[in-house]
């Protein structure tokens, strides 16, 4: 028996008298370095999703953006206000609703779409309709809105509330009086 023990123990490598590393463990090492670094960035991004403190209805003092005369914008029409980040949409009974051009998918910024009536998502393809409801997915809700008001004939949208939705209602347009 001792002599398989003393055969055994000659297998072992020899010790590297230039303290060079072997391939062998340089690869272990690297192994062990990237499955920490994943580790890291895991859990850098459930930190970051977590603890991002955003919040679902940003509601903020009311910052009225004035749009225009109530005849200026036709049924049935679309108007872009880039610097309020939204789109004032007068449906063809003559109710406003002005709808966030911020994508609900991802976030990315939709396009409206005179020729076929609808928002277009250029990221994922999500389409909408003139009130903002989803058309074709991946977008799963509404598209966002803000409060429109109507005060002695003139548009006005409250860009400091958005206010989140799952679908389109009726309730959700503004009338002039």
């Amino acid at each position: 028996m001792k002599k398989s023990a003393h055969i055994i123990k000659s297998m072992k490598p020899a010790p590297n008298p230039d303290n060079q590393v072997s391939r062998r463990d340089f690869f272990n090492m690297a192994w062990k370095g990237l499955g920490i670094l994943a580790g890291l960035e895991m859990a850098g991004i459930f930190t970051a999703y977590f603890f991002s403190g955003k919040n679902k209805n940003t509601s903020a003092p009311k910052k009225l953006l004035e749009a225009g005369p109530v005849d200026s914008f036709g049924p049935n029409t679309v108007s872009s206000f880039m610097g309020g980040r939204f789109y004032l949409a007068r449906q063809q009974d003559g109710g406003f609703i002005a709808v966030s051009l911020r994508c609900t998918h991802l976030g990315c910024a939709v396009s409206w779409e005179e020729s076929r009536k609808r928002f277009i998502c250029p990221c994922h393809s999500s389409a909408y309709d003139i009130g903002g409801e989803v058309l074709n997915p991946p977008a799963a809700r509404a598209l966002d809105y803000y409060p429109v008001l109507i005060e002695n004939g003139v548009v006005k949208v409250d860009i400091g509330t958005l206010k989140e939705r799952n679908a389109f209602r009726k309730d959700q347009l503004v009338y002039a009086q």
